[in-house]
């Protein structure tokens, strides 16, 4: 059985060590030549679940202090790649931040995948318009990973959701839950995707602020074979074009005068309660 190679970093310039301090997220994604993509995965969790899901390691950044435990299980798994490793504040320097968890993965990206590939079969799914904050975007994959969502699908401008910040927050769920763009550019949105999901079979429901809007808990709509929830970007929601476009409108009644949520914390409620009750354990 092949090892790791175990490089010991004291050149912060080392060609090699790009991908952790010098490339930005596009060019890591690699718009290009996709197959040729990088993503990163942070913390023994996380990259464990991905080395676990089929994902192809192409080197890793470990404090030395992790060469045991979680960093030695991970070390079995990977074969004969490169390990650099170094002590905390060195790799600080390197990467611009605390390795809180001690541990880098750069990983080859997946062959992106068609909205028809992922859904087949799916009767949950949740879209997302224009959220560029990739915190939300992991807590949106964590939550509908967790609570019966089938697919995840963006429209052309929202965040990435293997940037390094997404993958973590996400606990490395966005690794586990299927999830595709529909289309890749601005034109493509919101009526030609809207199209694509009609034409799937899905019932359309925006989460909007509408007096209108039925209440999150209408059995009209837990009833709904299939079902594509859209949640709009962080502060301005939905377009109104893309509500105006769907089939259903649906808010999540509130208190004491609050008129909203985080986008993250909206969608975790409703898909609670939107979610297929029979399939949840």
């Amino acid at each position: 059985m092949t090892k790791p190679r175990i490089i010991e970093v004291r050149d912060l310039d080392l060609p090699e060590l790009e991908v952790y301090a010098r490339l930005t997220e596009t060019q890591l994604r690699s718009r290009i030549d996709p197959e040729k993509g990088v993503f990163i995965a942070e913390t023994a969790k996380v990259v464990e679940l991905a080395l676990t899901a089929g994902y192809q390691p192409l080197s890793l950044l470990m404090d030395r202090r992790k060469l045991e435990g979680q960093g030695g299980r991970i070390l079995e798994k990977c074969g004969d790649i490169p390990v650099y490793v170094g002590e905390r504040e060195l790799l600080s320097r390197l990467t611009g931040y605390t390795l809180t968890r001690g541990i880098l993965c750069a990983m080859r990206r997946p062959k992106p995948r068609t909205p028809e590939e992922i859904c087949a079969g799916a009767s949950r799914i949740v879209v997302l318009e224009d959220i560029v904050d990739s915190t939300n975007v992991g807590a949106l994959f964590r939550s509908a990973a967790a609570l019966g969502m089938d697919a995840m699908l963006l429209s052309p401008s929202c965040c990435d959701p293997l940037c390094r910040r997404a993958v973590r927050v996400s606990m490395g769920t966005v690794l586990l839950l299927p999830w595709a763009r529909l289309g890749e550019k601005h034109e493509d949105w919101p009526e030609g995707g809207l199209t694509r999901l009609r034409s799937m079979g899905f019932r359309i429901a925006a989460l909007a602020l509408r007096e209108d809007a039925a209440a999150l808990g209408d059995p009209r709509l837990e009833k709904t074979e299939k079902l594509a929830l859209l949640l709009g970007t962080e502060g301005d929601g939905l377009r109104q074009e893309t509500i105006d476009l769907c089939d259903a409108a649906i808010r999540i009644p509130m208190k004491r005068g609050v008129d909203s949520l985080n986008v993250a914390a909206a969608g975790a409620v409703a898909f609670w309660q939107l979610r297929k009750k029979e399939e949840m354990p």
